[in-house]
């Protein structure tokens, strides 16, 4: 009899561990997902924020550089204009 107490004590100590084992995973799995889906939006939001200051880099760069387009043919047209004026006179 007490060696099926025994036999008893150790499936339910079996049981026992396995659910709590089971339990364990289940905590980590949660930790992991959570983890991952932190990780995924920080990454996101560092692309977002490349992008957004690349944007501004280059709208800046062409910005400045129709500027001094504009002035450069400002400038040509000018002398043109006034070369013909001395032509004429």
């Amino acid at each position: 009899m007490l060696g099926g107490l025994g036999k008893l004590a150790a499936e339910g100590l079996a049981h026992r561990t396995e659910k709590a084992t089971e339990g364990a995973v289940h905590a980590v799995e949660e930790v992991v997902k959570e983890v991952v889906e932190h990780a995924k939006e920080a990454g996101e939001k560092a692309i977002s924020d490349a992008l957004k200051q690349a944007q501004e880099s280059g709208d800046k760069v062409m910005k400045e550089v129709t500027e001094k387009v504009t002035h450069t043919v400002s400038e040509a047209v000018t002398h043109a204009v006034e070369g013909l004026g001395r032509l004429g006179q």
